[in-house]
């Protein structure tokens, strides 16, 4: 997106990362020198090593998406977005007991609805069916996380503490949380739970035709007014105050157990829960009122609104998974998650993976997927909502939709590394494609890729 001014938010988010770097340098410092002395004061007694030598993966992903119901616009308009993830995930041995890893990654992204928070700023006419050519269509988010585990002398039990920080054009963020894991009855049985809290900052990016009705601006009087003709309803007045709380906190917990019920098959519950507080509406996606009339600019329809959702949302999952080894070619992966939350959403998710080993290094990984949800209480497509409503959005993620995917990938593995480069060995590559599609009309085609080495 565009060179912006230094602002309020940058200077906490300054403040943040600067602490961030110390604990994260103070951390990774301490931990070393810690499994060195654990190193040093050990018996002699052999101990495998949770992970005999330092693993990298480089992983990426393309993403591209396009529909009808852009909430940037009101829920219509173009979705057009395409997306680039590279990452780098490093995991790296202290000792016996001890792992660090690293993932660092960035997200580039190209996005026609987003190019229509300014609709006016590219060289053709507004409208929501086009993306605007100016600076707002492309943005670029950033994220580093660390974790540490340890592992028991028994390998029973295991503990991971970790830090993560991400950042874009207009939030940033500070996470931390931790797991515990322990297997019993043999390691046939493991139980595990984990706990993380992200802290969130945002600098709040609002539809370009609000802005000069914000507190101290000069509304229709403002030079963007003064140079273009409004038609429909000549009387714009929107509803607008800017947000002032800017900040976002997430609470997550979950526990999960796991059974071996034979050579053959495996089965998993899951139970999450997440508590949300803060700043939870998108400051830049537009709703329009059945109540007002229409005031356009070009091909494009002036705000009526922002979003505004509540303060505070509780979500709630539980899940389950069921693999079965059904003979040397084929296995059976099911999964499927039951969701709700306390703005009215309910979704039931199913899954089915077959992988199909086709040779003693290749295998293939058919699967599909299914999605359906209900609407949140505050979901009204464009222009269903009234004047008088206390909470409104049109976007169409929160609205009542089913969704079907489709899957295909290919795995190869080497576990002795026959493959080098420099000094990495191939130890694993996967390339898989999905295409995904919602009865709304949004579709979406997913690649990813990624190659596991080992450093020798």
């Amino acid at each position: 997106m565009a060179v912006r001014p230094v602002v309020v938010a940058d200077v906490i988010n300054f403040r943040f990362m600067k602490k961030f770097i110390y604990i994260t340098v103070l951390i990774f410092c301490v931990l070393p020198l810690r499994a060195q002395e654990k190193e040093e004061q050990g018996s002699s007694e052999y101990k495998k090593r949770v992970l005999e030598s330092t693993e990298v993966d480089l992983l990426s992903s393309y993403y591209s998406q396009d529909g009808d119901n852009a909430a940037v616009s009101g829920g219509i308009g173009t979705e057009k977005l395409t997306d680039f993830t590279p990452t780098i995930v490093v995991a790296i041995p202290l000792n016996d007991d001890d792992v660090l890893t690293i993932d660092a990654g960035v997200s580039a992204y190209t996005s026609a609805s987003s190019s229509n928070i300014n609709p006016w700023d590219g060289t053709s006419e507004a409208d929501p069916f086009q993306a605007s050519s100016g600076a707002s269509s492309s943005d670029m988010w950033g994220n580093f996380t660390g974790t540490f585990s340890h592992s028991s002398d028994d390998r029973n039990s295991i503990w991971t503490a970790k830090i993560s920080v991400s950042s874009e054009y207009d939030y940033f963020s500070v996470g931390f949380g931790g797991s515990y894991t322990k297997l019993l009855n043999e390691k046939n049985t493991e139980l595990s739970g984990h706990l993380n809290v992200y802290l969130d900052t945002w600098n709040p990016i609002y539809p370009y035709e609000l802005r000069p009705f914000a507190p101290g601006g000069s509304g229709l009087n403002d030079s963007f007014y003064q140079n273009h003709t409004i038609t429909g309803n000549p009387d714009y007045q929107p509803v607008f105050d800017p947000f002032r709380d800017k900040g976002r906190n997430s609470y997550s917990a979950g526990i999960t157990a796991s059974q071996i019920f034979s050579k053959r098959s495996q089965g998993t519950l899951m139970f999450d829960i997440v508590r949300q507080d803060g700043l939870l509406s998108t400051p830049f996606q537009r709703v329009y009122f059945q109540d007002v009339e229409g005031s356009y600019i070009e091909n494009f329809q002036l705000a009526d609104a922002i979003e505004q959702l509540p303060d505070s949302r509780m979500k709630i999952a539980v899940g389950a998974r069921y693999n079965q080894y059904l003979n040397e070619m084929f296995v059976l992966r099911t999964y499927y998650r039951y969701y709700f939350d306390d703005w009215g959403i309910r979704s039931h998710t199913a899954s089915l993976e077959i992988p199909v080993k086709i040779a003693s290094r290749f295998t293939l990984y058919p699967s599909y997927r299914y999605y359906s949800q209900t609407a949140a209480d505050y979901f009204a497509p464009y222009e269903q909502h009234l004047s008088t409503d206390e909470y409104y959005t049109s976007d169409y993620d929160l609205s009542k939709f089913n969704a079907n995917q489709f899957g295909f990938g290919i795995n190869y593995t080497d576990i002795f590394t026959g493959f080098k480069f420099l000094h990495l060995g191939l130890k694993s590559f996967d390339l898989k494609y999905y295409h995904y599609k919602r009865n709304t009309g949004l579709t979406a085609n997913i690649i990813t890729g990624g190659f596991t080495f080992l450093l020798e």
